[in-house]
């Protein structure tokens, strides 16, 4: 059987161990994919194996923050663990949001371990068409 090494994931996997799992105050960074679509962007989290109820989503004007915990399953009596490579802990992502984002109409989504957020454009940001009067009145502005 052929088997493929990646040193810099062994590298990854080992600085980890090291560091241990992420806490509150230091905690692990989160994956994530961010892309327009239409008139909102939309920003997804792999979160596998995170419960839905250990996510926190928190808007503070414009800063973003997620953090998740995803914590040990529980084992039975007997069982010694062989492998373990799916890191334990607190999970922290946080994003600046552009001003032109409606942030008081955020829609978040968790399915199959991806936590999807749809963030819309405010409607002061999106193009708009401006009418031009023509008239032969000129009105004078005096102070």
């Amino acid at each position: 059987m052929l088997m493929r090494t990646d040193p810099f994931r062994e590298l990854d996997r080992l600085a980890q161990q090291l560091m241990g799992p992420g806490t509150w105050s230091r905690p692990s960074a989160m994956p994530m994919d961010a892309y327009r679509e239409g008139d909102e962007y939309v920003v997804a989290f792999d979160l596998p194996g995170v419960s839905a109820d250990a996510i926190d989503i928190d808007v503070e004007r414009n800063m973003l923050t997620v953090k998740a915990e995803r914590r040990p399953v529980a084992k039975a009596d007997g069982v010694q663990m062989e492998l373990s490579e799916r890191p334990l802990g607190v999970f922290s992502r946080q994003i600046v949001l552009a001003d032109t984002l409606d942030t008081e109409h955020i829609r978040a989504d968790y399915d199959a371990g991806v936590l999807t957020l749809r963030i819309p454009i405010a409607e002061r940001a999106k193009p708009r068409k401006i009418s031009i009067g023509v008239g032969s009145g000129h009105k004078e502005i005096s102070g």
